[in-house]
């Protein structure tokens, strides 16, 4: 094999290495509204409408989901008693504002949250929100 070739061969596949870690870098975190949209509305039948004149996600008529303003915050339904050990694990993804506080909502930065923690807190937010027996069909579509 001649020299060039070799070297060639090695600043290509560095050039790739480095591409292929710039793509898995960009998608480890952020979600923008088109991700988000898939997520909610793969969910058992979950609706968008809007909320506050922005996209918001039901279930059976009940808010579990909306975007805030911002376009880069959602506000979730979450369980009160979770919500406290969610927003001291990773305060710089999720927190509140004072108009939250007492709601069973927390809000969650979706440029800073992973795709698949993002499909976790849907999929729990739409639990919340969803009547029993729909949500027993979730959970077996699940196993």
């Amino acid at each position: 094999m001649r020299k060039g070739a070799s070297r060639k061969t090695t600043r290509s596949s560095a050039r790739s290495a480095t591409r292929a870690e710039g793509a898995k870098k960009r998608s480890t975190r952020g979600v923008g509204l088109a991700g988000l949209r898939r997520l909610a509305l793969a969910l058992p039948e979950t609706q968008e409408g809007t909320s506050y004149g922005t996209p918001a996600f039901r279930v059976k008529g009940k808010l579990f989901a909306r975007l805030l303003d911002d376009g880069e915050s959602l506000a979730v339904k979450v369980d009160l008693e979770e919500r406290e050990f969610v927003l001291q694990a990773d305060p710089q993804t999720f927190y509140l504002t004072d108009h939250y506080r007492d709601y069973p909502m927390m809000l969650v930065r979706l440029p800073r949250i992973h795709v698949d923690d993002l499909r976790a807190v849907l999929e729990q937010a739409w639990r919340i929100a969803a009547p029993k027996r729909l949500a027993a069909t979730l959970e077996a579509r699940s196993s």
